[in-house]
């Protein structure tokens, strides 16, 4: 039977499952700007935050590659957090694909004024970051978790504050009892997973102005520098200062050169360099990355998410050559127009997906362990019981119903009308300035 990711209790299917936190989304962006095109950004669910304006030249088309890619590396995060298959991080990287998507998209946004785009996207990310926090903190208030659960009532209150603006890890209860028969153990913990991931984000977005003018003086080096740091904390020549910054550190890092790699192709460094160069060096740094993490017993239980300096490597490579391919699909792909209801939702909800689709594995997971009760399913089909398969299709389900539920959220930030399922061809579209 499959476990999950290091640091998590395994999917037990006699038990509560527990998946563990992993890296994920970011919303939508599009190729390079073409010359002569309204250098107008988007924001991060693929909508312009400041509206078009009627006279403006129009603006580019979406680029689905990059739709495709996203939505890829959503469906593999949930995968990965119910089975935590440790090849899954190799077969597609999903976190370092993301920040190179959302990397991307910030260097074209940063055409305009940096404090304007950086206060943008705090104001699209946020809420449904404050969402997500009400309903979690009110629910492990509710179940006895308060200011003295770490005994510093006063620094309890005051790293409440990271619910509002998540510039470090938010606080959350460990060790709280499962709802019965609804959401297992620890589920507190499962809920605040993916918000590494925000705080993450957050801190490349403050960045982005900085990395973008060090990027256009010296580009190789500006890439080249995360990855340098993550081999001086591997070798461990310097120390990591604190627990809160140094995981910021790691974070930058361990993903910093693929957020710098999308800005790079925004700005249409890889393609002045020669057509050989990335798909010479890119697979050489993955297989650097690869062949260390085999010889730092790379398995289940300790895979790429438990290893900053294979990830980086891993990452930044694979990340590359995908930049590197990039075909320009203003269009599908015929093979792939049956996918583009699907596509367009997960893009167009990609931040409510990511943010709930750790406590979905749960509850999922929870629900599917109540039929070994069921003492005809238990003697005749307990492959089926044990199968991870009918989990993941509840997983999505739950998903959805977050969609619904949630996911309006996201269209608010935004200032757009609010949408139950935003499937059709509307996503990216917003309202003209007035």
């Amino acid at each position: 039977m499959s476990t999950l990711a290091p640091g998590s209790t395994p999917y037990d299917p006699t038990g509560p499952g527990s998946p563990d936190p992993d890296p994920d989304p970011d919303p939508t962006a599009r190729g390079p700007v073409p010359q002569g095109t309204d250098p107008q950004g988007t924001d991060p669910h693929g909508t312009d935050p400041q509206g078009t304006d009627p006279q403006d030249p129009p603006a580019p088309a979406r680029d689905r590659y990059f739709d495709f890619l996203r939505a890829v590396a959503l469906f593999r995060v949930v995968l990965y957090h119910l089975t935590g298959w440790a090849w899954l991080p190799l077969l597609f990287p999903s976190m370092g694909v993301m920040f190179a998507l959302a990397g991307n998209l910030m260097a074209r946004s940063l055409r305009r004024p940096a404090v304007e785009v950086v206060r943008g996207r705090l104001r699209r990310l946020l809420p449904p970051v404050w969402l997500l926090g009400v309903v979690g903190v009110t629910g492990m208030v509710a179940q006895g978790w308060g200011p003295d659960a770490d005994g510093h009532p006063g620094w309890w209150w005051f790293h409440l504050t990271f619910w509002i603006l998540p510039i470090s890890d938010p606080p959350y209860a460990e060790g709280l009892p499962g709802v019965h028969g609804f959401i297992g153990a620890d589920w507190a913990v499962e809920l605040a997973g993916p918000l590494w991931y925000v705080r993450a984000y957050l801190w490349y977005v403050i960045l982005s102005p900085l990395l973008l003018r060090a990027l256009r003086a010296v580009p190789m080096v500006t890439v080249l520098v995360p990855i340098a740091l993550a081999g001086v904390f591997e070798l461990e020549l310097a120390a990591l200062p604190g627990e809160r910054f140094a995981s910021g550190l790691t974070d930058f890092s361990t993903f910093g050169a693929c957020w710098i790699l999308g800005m790079a192709h925004q700005e249409g460094v890889l393609k002045r360099l020669p057509r050989y160069i990335v798909p010479s060096v890119a697979p050489a740094l993955a297989m650097v990355g690869l062949w260390y993490a085999l010889n730092s017993d790379f398995g289940t239980g300790n895979d790429l998410d438990s290893m900053p300096f294979a990830q980086a490597l891993w990452s930044v490579g694979t990340v590359a050559l995908l930049l590197h391919i990039s075909p320009t699909w203003a269009e599908w792909p015929r093979r792939l127009r049956r996918f583009d209801g699907a596509i367009t939702l997960l893009n167009s909800r990609a931040v409510t997906i990511y943010l709930w689709h750790n406590t979905c594995v749960l509850i999922a997971a929870t629900q599917w362990d109540r039929l070994w009760s069921v003492v005809f399913l238990e003697q005749n089909v307990p492959w089926l019981l044990e199968s991870v398969w009918p989990v993941l299709l509840v997983t999505w389900l739950l998903i959805a119903c977050c969609v619904v539920v949630f996911g309006w959220a996201e269209d608010l930030a935004a200032g757009r009308t609010p949408r139950v399922w935003p499937s059709g061809g509307e996503v990216g579209r917003s309202p003209r300035r007035p």
